[in-house]
């Protein structure tokens, strides 16, 4: 009899391991999905399209909440943990809830689900969300360009809709985002490549997304989400961790795997940091993984208008991810709006609608500003009335997009903006370029030889008749 499995997950790593690993396999019978972190995501059914022809009916996702009483009522063998960021307390208390209800706890790993690519991949993942993959990411698009490389961006999964229509998407301009109704976080991660010129693939089933994603590029840059692993073999991995939160580095799953399997580690924020917290995250660092090239960044921030902050009584939002399952009191709308002399934050929680409002009561750690909450219509509809309800001079939008693309706002508003500056040497040239400049030199020998070599031979050897 096949083995019985739940897959824990956020719309995301579980969608991923179940198909790359479970789907086709006889051994198994994946029961159901349990869902979390993501609202609205639970209820919902893997559906039969994606789910193949052994599951006709598709699968079911419950709520997380219902784990314990799906292990016992469906008789399942074994519960597999596939979401990130997650503390290794928490891990191992999910871990003792399926081990107390008589099922195996497991976590699937790098060789069972990391697909491999016919072209280079560079990964830019992290330790924690907030880091700075972003503009780790960008900055890593514009130095694969400059060796005369054409790439597309494969960005971890946000398939927050209709998982049908989700399979695999394309974004290369803005009215893509429109198209696939996009929400805050994914138009946060898509948009700043679209502004450079830079295609995205994105979706649920990420070996056609990969195929796709080939035929059109020399090289595939994941751009890494929620500090999870990458879904590719990457031959560059490029790791970040954060000096604003020492020791988390080696507390978060799988923060701690990416570090310990990273080819380069960039050390982020570390003009905005304390020295000694830098300091602690260097001694981590070379610790546990003394082989990997250590750089370290800066992310200076500027607003579009100083004015518009200088003594001004400002409401900050900031990224949603970040402060939420990231952890962080404060992000660079905090950071902006001291350095260029706000006279005052306004606290926006007593304006806050019911949606926003259980947010704080989730993450209270979050303070006197704003989460860019938006994973559906209804919640993008309660950021708006909450910011327009808020009694302030200026918006702050830190945010990775400019907010007023999706919501109107009475108050003027500025954004702020970071991207990422190397410090010293050794950079992220430094890095990619030997590996990559490899195959940008055979790339030029086969433009330049192929033509006149296929010309001169039989049609037979490529297996076709004719000419």
């Amino acid at each position: 009899m096949p083995k019985r499995i739940v897959i824990m997950g956020a719309a995301g790593r579980d969608f991923h391991n179940f198909n790359v690993y479970f789907r086709h396999n006889p051994e198994y019978q994946v029961v159901a999905f349990t869902a979390t972190q993501i609202p609205d995501i639970s209820g919902r059914l893997y559906p039969p399209e994606l789910a193949g022809p052994n599951y006709p009916e598709g699968i079911p996702i419950y709520p997380e909440e219902e784990l314990e009483a799906l292990i016992r009522n469906a008789r399942i063998d074994q519960v597999v943990f596939a979401y990130s960021d997650v503390s290794h307390q928490y891990v191992m208390h999910k871990a003792s809830v399926a081990l107390s209800c008589g099922a195996d706890f497991v976590l699937m790993g790098p060789r069972a689900t990391m697909l491999e690519s016919t072209k280079p991949v560079v990964a830019v993942v992290a330790v924690r969300t907030g880091v700075g993959k972003s503009q780790t990411t960008r900055r890593v698009s514009d130095i694969i360009r400059s060796l005369g490389l054409s790439l597309c961006v494969v960005r971890h999964p946000m398939p927050y809709g209709d998982l049908t229509q989700q399979t695999v998407q394309r974004f290369a301009a803005y009215e893509d985002l429109d198209k696939h109704r996009c929400t805050i976080e994914e138009r946060e991660e898509y948009e700043p490549h679209i502004d450079r010129g830079n295609v995205v693939y994105a979706g649920v089933d990420y070996e056609r997304i990969l195929r796709e994603a080939e035929r059109e590029a020399d090289v595939i840059l994941w751009d890494g989400g929620n500090n999870d692993m990458p879904f590719y073999k990457p031959d560059i991995n490029i790791v970040l961790v954060d000096p604003h939160r020492p020791g988390h580095e080696l507390m978060y799953h799988p923060g701690e795997t990416n570090l310990r399997a990273a080819d380069c580690v960039v050390i982020n924020k570390v003009d905005t940091a304390d020295g000694d917290d830098v300091e602690k995250v260097r001694d981590s660092v070379h610790e546990i993984n003394p082989r990997a090239v250590v750089i370290e960044a800066a992310s200076p921030i500027f607003v579009e208008d100083p004015a518009q902050v200088r003594g001004k009584r400002v409401l900050v939002v900031e990224d949603g991810p970040t402060l939420t399952h990231g952890e962080m009191s404060y992000g660079a709308g905090i950071i902006a709006a001291r350095k260029f002399g706000a006279a005052e934050i306004i606290d926006p929680r007593e304006a806050a609608t019911p949606g926003i409002r259980a947010v704080y009561d989730k993450y209270p750690h979050i303070g006197p500003l704003l989460p860019a909450m938006g994973y559906g219509q209804s919640q993008i509809a309660e950021l708006k009335e909450t910011i327009n309800a808020v009694d302030c001079d200026t918006v702050i939008i830190a945010t990775p997009i400019d907010l007023r693309r999706v919501a109107a706002f009475v108050h003027p508003a500025v954004r702020v903006r970071y991207e990422l500056q190397e410090i010293g040497k050794p950079d992220l040239v430094d890095v990619i370029s030997p590996i990559l400049s490899r195959y940008a030199r055979h790339k030029q020998e086969f433009v330049t030889v192929s033509p006149n070599y296929l010309l001169n031979r039989p049609a037979a050897e490529y297996g076709v008749s004719g000419t």
